[in-house]
């Protein structure tokens, strides 16, 4: 489903505007956004919970050169699914 598939379903499903349903999905996810970028977790129930993990610095090996090299530490977003999305999905 690309995001025009979704704006297209929320608004049939809230009975609203294309234009409505998009600018819903936008305020939605820059509040997410604005939530993971301040360290802040975003959980909704019976769907999942949004954060952000950290990852450690790891050797690796460069494919072009075949040297081994340092990747620095980073953060990365992560989903978890709650319990209702995963019953949802496994009927």
């Amino acid at each position: 489903m690309t995001k025009a598939d979704l704006i297209n379903s929320i608004a049939e499903k809230a009975e609203c505007t294309k234009k409505d349903a998009d600018k819903a999905l936008t305020a939605v996810l820059g509040a997410i956004t604005d939530a993971l970028e301040s360290g802040d977790k975003v959980a909704i129930s019976g769907f999942g919970t949004f954060e952000v993990r950290q990852r450690g610095e790891k050797k690796c090996i460069n494919p072009r050169t075949k040297q081994e090299m340092v990747c620095p530490a980073s953060k990365a977003p992560a989903f978890k699914a709650g319990k209702a999305l995963k019953d949802a999905v496994n009927k």
